[in-house]
């Protein structure tokens, strides 16, 4: 005979896991899948707007590719990690540049540059795949 938890749900026989119809939310096309990269980069489009963001970033990919994850997203925070610290070194050689006046082109450049790199990194997270070259300066 069955037996019920609290919530009328059938409680499986010891021994006997517990399997879970539902598909990983990336599977149904219909939800947004909230992993790690994600938020990361989510966090680096937002610097564009608030700034302090990209940092919040860096140090959450630092923390988390440290602890324990799935393999595809160790090439995420590789990917991610390089993006910061490129476009960081980017944007100083610019605001350096900006003394000849060619600093702003490049500016708006390394901007555009760190804004692919963080919604390709966001299109693969959504998918759950790995960055095909995380260790690329290019897109």
């Amino acid at each position: 005979m069955a037996e019920f938890d609290d919530q009328g749900r059938p409680i499986p026989p010891q021994g006997e896991p517990v399997r879970q119809n539902t598909p990983p939310p990336a599977a149904t096309g219909a939800s947004f899948d909230f992993n790690r990269p994600t938020i990361i980069s989510l966090l680096y489009l937002a610097a564009c707007v608030l700034g302090v963001t990209g940092l919040i970033g860096l140090v959450l990919a630092y923390v988390w590719k440290g602890e324990p994850h799935e393999d595809w997203e160790d090439s995420h925070y590789t990917y991610l990690i390089r993006t910061f610290w490129i476009g960081l070194l980017g944007i100083v050689v610019s605001m350096v540049l900006m003394l000849v006046l060619i600093g702003f082109l490049l500016a708006v450049a390394v901007g555009v540059w760190v804004l692919v790199r963080s919604v390709m990194s966001l299109v693969n997270a959504q998918k759950r795949q790995p960055m095909p070259d995380p260790g690329t300066w290019l897109i």
